[in-house]
């Protein structure tokens, strides 16, 4: 009867941890699927702001032009601007069509 008793406890541990061991082994894997989207997350928040706070401010695309670019870049009409359409092997080029508020 201690035997069987003693065997019983010892098997029922033994599904006891081995249950234990896969259930953290699943939460481990969900931390880390969570910490690696958080990470691209970060990534692409840091590219959005980036691009926010010096792509879109005039003044400080003129200072880059100024420190960059010197006098290689000149200011042009829109009405100059050609679209470039690339369809299966056909080039097309038309002019850029602008919205106006009118």
């Amino acid at each position: 009867m201690k035997k069987t008793l003693l065997f019983i406890v010892i098997i029922s541990l033994i599904v006891i941890t081995t249950l234990t061991k896969n259930s953290t082994i699943k939460l481990e894997n969900q931390i880390f699927n969570a910490k690696e989207n958080i990470s691209l997350l970060k990534d692409k928040y840091e590219l959005i702001r980036l691009d926010y706070n010096y792509l879109t401010n005039p003044k400080k695309l003129l200072d880059y032009q100024a420190q960059y670019f010197e006098n290689e870049l000149s200011k042009i009409e829109i009405k100059q601007i050609k679209e470039l359409i690339i369809n299966d092997e056909k080039i097309l080029i038309r002019d850029f069509k602008t919205f106006s508020n009118e």
